[in-house]
């Protein structure tokens, strides 16, 4: 007899919600797909939030928020996943921040929940309903979990940096 796991069924639920939420956010960058602006509309977007190089940023968020939330609905490779979803939304924090915390207001509530939730799967892990328990666990391994995690946060990081830094220049030039 099986025995039915509810936390498995649970994150079951978690990876696959987030996951497409993710997955479509992401969609929308890189295909134009939901009505999103594709490579086009999102470089231009890029460029008029202060990420440089623009184009670049799109992909990467693109992939991020699209690949990450591919992944962490499948259950593959989740600590890689939630970490590129995670650095992803950092992005998107920063950007929403100066609007204070609530959506209603602009504020970076959703991309931060969104985040949290995303890196909260990867640290913890896919259940067993999941590619990763089918294959073994291959892509999931601790040192997996801390290599994603630290290179997400260092990627995020200087990101985030790069564009706070090309805003102060601005605002010094204008000035």
């Amino acid at each position: 007899m099986v025995c039915v796991n509810r936390r498995d069924f649970g994150l079951l639920a978690l990876r696959v919600g987030t996951g497409a939420v993710l997955a479509a956010h992401g969609s929308q960058k890189l295909a134009g797909w939901f009505g999103g602006g594709g490579i086009q509309g999102t470089t231009a977007a890029m460029e008029a939030m202060g990420f440089h190089p623009p184009k670049h940023s799109a992909v990467a968020a693109g992939l991020g928020e699209a690949g990450g939330g591919a992944l962490l609905a499948l259950g593959l490779a989740t600590p890689a996943a939630g970490a590129a979803a995670a650095g992803a939304m950092a992005g998107a924090v920063a950007v929403h921040a100066p609007a204070g915390f609530f959506a209603q207001g602009g504020g970076y509530e959703y991309p931060a929940f969104l985040g949290f939730t995303a890196a909260a799967i990867g640290l913890t892990g896919p259940g067993r309903y999941s590619v990763d328990h089918v294959t073994c666990h291959v892509f999931d391994r601790p040192w997996v979990v801390a290599l994603s995690f630290a290179g997400a946060a260092v990627a995020a990081a200087a990101v985030v940096g790069k564009r706070a830094k090309g805003q102060a220049e601005q605002a010094a030039e204008e000035f």
